[in-house]
C-alpha cells in the first residue's frame, strides 16, 4: 500500500490519497516525527464520528461504525506501516473522517491543559455537580462557571459553592462566577443539567427518565442550535435524563439546517458526551458489595448502555454468568426507586458518580464511564479522551453478553 506523510500545521498527516497544497515529508522525516499523526481516511458522514484515537491497527479498516466497537478485532488484514504501527503503540495516531468538510480543522484541535467548565440548570444535580467540580477539580479546572434562568438559584450557587474551602492545605479550588447566555459557550465544556418533567415522589411512571424526554429534547434543541450559532468546539456533556437520547436530540438539532435537513455544520459526534452510566457503575459496585455471589464486579466487571431502560451490567468480561449479570442489572436498574421510598429524589449518586467523578476523569484523560457516537447511537461504554481522540475500550465478550448489547443499541436506536 503506497503511503503518503505530509506536515498540517505542526501534526503529520498520513493518507492513501496525495493531498495537493501540503508540504511533503520524506519517510525519514516522518519516522521521525514526535508529536500526534492524522490518519485520512473516510467513512460515511453523519453515521460515523469526525476523529476518533486509533488504538488498534483493525480500525483504520472500519467500513462502518456500530456497536461492534465495543468487540476486540482481529488483526489487521492488509500490511500495515512500520511508521504507522509505531504511532498506535505511542497512542498518537488520530483517525480524521475526509467525509467532513472540516477534517483539516478537526485535525490541528487541541485539548485544553486547564478547563473552564460551565454549568446550565442550578437545581439539585447542577448544584451537586458544581460543588463536587469545587472540591475535586482544582488541578484539572481553570474556573466554573454557572447559569440558570432564575436569578436566585445563581445567586445562592455562587454563594455556597464559592464558600467551599479549606484553609491551610495549599489545595486550588476553581472560582465560581455568574454568567450571562451570551457567555455559555465561552467555554471548554458546558455541562447540560436543565431538567424539567421530573414527577414528584410517589407519582412516577414506568420509567421517570423517559418521562423527561418530550420536554427535556426541546430545551436541549435549543441549546444546540445555539452552540452551532456560536461555533462552539469544546465538549457538550449532557447529565440530564434521559441522557443518550438527549445526546442524539443534541446532534440532530445543532447539525439540521432551516430546510430541515441535516448539514453537519454543528456539533461533531464526538464532542457530544453524555454522563449517566457512572452512576449505574457505581449503583453496580455497591449492591456487588452486599451479596458475596456477585462479588468481583468493582474489579472484574463492565457496565454498558444507557441510565435507565436497555442498561448491560456485566458480572465479569472474563467469565461472564449471564444469571448473575441479568440480577445485577436489576437491582442497578432500579436503585432510584428504592432511594425514591425512603422519600426522597435520587439526585446525589447521579450528579456525583456520573458528572462530577465522570467529567474530572474525562479532562484528565482517565478511564471512565460515559456515552460516545458509534454509528448513529449515543451509548455508554468505557472509554477516555486522548490528545489523539476518543477511545473507546474493546473486548473479547462473551456471546450472550453482545447479544444484550445489540438489543440495547437497537432500543436506543429507535427512541430517535
Amino acid at each position: 500500500m503506497n503511503i503518503n506523510f505530509y506536515r498540517l500545521n505542526d501534526r503529520m498527516l498520513i493518507s492513501k490519497e496525495e493531498i495537493e497544497g501540503l508540504p511533503v515529508l520524506s519517510r525519514e522525516e516522518a519516522a521521525s516525527f514526535a508529536g500526534i499523526a492524522c490518519y485520512a481516511d473516510s467513512l460515511e458522514k453523519g453515521l460515523s464520528r469526525k476523529t476518533f484515537s486509533v488504538s488498534d491497527a483493525s480500525l483504520l479498516e472500519l467500513e462502518k461504525e456500530g456497536i461492534e466497537l465495543l468487540k476486540t478485532s482481529k488483526a489487521a488484514s492488509s500490511e500495515i506501516d512500520d511508521i504507522i504501527l509505531r504511532k498506535i503503540g505511542e497512542g498518537k495516531l488520530m483517525y480524521v473522517n475526509t467525509a467532513y468538510p472540516d477534517w483539516k480543522e478537526a485535525c490541528s484541535e487541541r485539548l485544553p491543559k486547564s478547563w473552564r467548565i460551565n454549568v446550565v440548570g442550578m437545581g439539585d444535580v447542577g448544584g451537586m455537580l458544581i460543588t463536587g467540580l469545587r472540591l475535586l477539580g482544582g488541578d484539572a479546572v481553570e474556573s466554573i462557571g454557572i447559569y440558570d434562568r432564575d436569578e436566585s438559584k445563581m445567586q445562592r450557587w455562587l454563594l455556597e459553592a464559592g464558600q467551599i474551602y479549606s484553609q491551610f492545605d495549599g489545595r486550588k479550588y476553581p472560582p465560581v462566577r455568574k454568567l450571562g447566555e451570551d457567555d455559555l459557550f465561552d467555554c471548554d465544556m458546558i455541562a447540560f443539567c436543565i431538567s424539567v418533567g421530573v414527577p414528584p415522589v410517589g407519582q412516577e411512571g414506568k420509567d421517570v427518565r423517559m418521562v423527561q424526554f418530550e420536554q427535556n429534547s426541546k430545551i436541549i434543541s435549543e441549546y444546540g442550535r445555539m452552540a452551532c450559532k456560536a461555533g462552539f468546539k469544546g465538549i457538550f456533556a449532557v447529565v440530564s435524563d434521559p441522557v443518550d437520547p438527549l445526546c442524539k436530540a443534541l446532534y440532530i438539532a445543532s447539525n439540521k439546517g432551516e430546510d430541515g435537513d441535516m448539514h453537519y455544520r454543528g456539533l461533531s459526534p464526538e464532542q457530544i458526551r453524555g454522563y449517566g452510566l457512572g452512576v449505574m457503575n457505581a449503583r453496580a459496585v455497591y449492591y456487588s458489595m452486599q451479596d458475596e455471589r456477585l462479588a468481583g464486579y468493582n474489579e472484574h466487571g463492565r457496565a454498558f448502555g444507557p441510565h435507565g431502560e436497555g442498561l448491560v451490567i456485566a458480572n465479569s468480561v472474563s467469565e461472564y454468568d449471564d444469571v448473575l449479570s441479568q440480577e445485577l442489572t436489576h437491582k442497578a436498574k432500579h436503585a432510584n426507586i428504592e432511594v425514591r421510598n425512603t422519600g426522597f429524589k435520587p439526585y446525589i449518586a447521579p450528579a456525583l458518580s456520573s458528572g462530577a467523578l465522570s467529567l474530572l476523569a474525562t479532562i484528565k484523560g482517565e478511564w471512565h464511564y460515559s456515552s460516545t457516537y458509534m454509528g448513529g447511537v449515543f451509548i455508554g461504554a468505557k472509554n477516555r479522551l486522548t490528545e489523539s481522540g476518543t477511545d473507546i475500550e474493546r473486548l473479547d465478550l462473551d456471546d450472550k453478553l453482545f447479544e444484550r448489547l445489540k438489543e440495547t443499541y437497537e432500543h436506543l436506536k429507535a427512541i430517535i
